[in-house]
């Protein structure tokens, strides 16, 4: 082959591996969706709209996911000092996998004036997932504990996901059982082809070993006897 045809040979393989792994890239989606929050306060039902992004990371075996509010959904009558208030939430998988997520985040870093909106820190929390697909991210529940109190905010319009994720599962989801160890006293699993083969030479030997004893059984039998003297 001259040098101009290898050249170009090895430019076509390249591209080709290039779009090979442009193909098996993870693909991912994401939008920013509002959620009607209907939440149970202690003083009351309230309601209020926030954007939700969901955000994943590759990390190690599993991925860590991060909730982001664009607007605060809960007011309190009086003001909450820095770090009053802790928020936590659930992010619903579906797809491939189904599974609830806890998410949380660190206390309101300043404080909250009376009947203002809060701002929700973004929450996180990591998830391992046991199947490998395609798998959706939408908000769930939302819970804001604070000075003792507790308010349950759910999601009051069905909200479509605001992530779809091709997520990998640790070993591709599949049995990934080491072989059993062979040594000592331990013979090595067969299958059926090693089955069939020793079958097969043990049958072989008991026929070479019965033809034998046959012959000899013959050749015995067909020998004159010795006169007496």
């Amino acid at each position: 082959m001259s040098d101009r045809k290898r050249s170009t040979a090895l430019a076509l393989a390249s591209a080709l591996a290039g779009s090979a792994v442009l193909l098996a890239a993870p693909a991912a989606h994401a939008d920013v969706v509002d959620v009607q929050y209907n939440c149970q306060t202690p003083i009351g039902d309230k309601s209020a709209v926030s954007p939700i992004d969901i955000k994943a990371v590759k990390e190690g075996d599993g991925y860590k996911l991060t909730m982001s509010f664009q607007k605060g959904v809960s007011s309190s009558p009086i003001e909450l000092g820095k770090g009053a208030m802790s928020p936590s939430a659930v992010v619903m998988a579906d797809g491939a996998e189904k599974a609830s997520i806890p998410v949380s985040g660190p206390p309101n870093p300043e404080a909250a004036p009376a009947n203002t909106p809060i701002k929700i820190t973004d929450l996180s929390g990591t998830w391992t997932p046991k199947k490998s697909g395609k798998v959706t991210f939408t908000a769930g529940v939302l819970t804001i504990k604070a000075m003792g109190t507790t308010t349950t905010c759910t999601p009051g319009n069905s909200p479509k996901p605001s992530l779809e994720l091709e997520v990998t599962a640790a070993g591709g989801g599949k049995d990934t059982a080491p072989p059993p160890a062979a040594g000592g006293d331990t013979l090595p699993q067969t299958g059926p082809a090693d089955s069939a083969l020793a079958l097969g030479t043990l049958g072989a030997t008991v026929l070479l070993t019965g033809a034998a004893g046959v012959l000899w059984l013959t050749r015995r039998g067909g020998r004159a006897p010795r006169a007496r003297s």
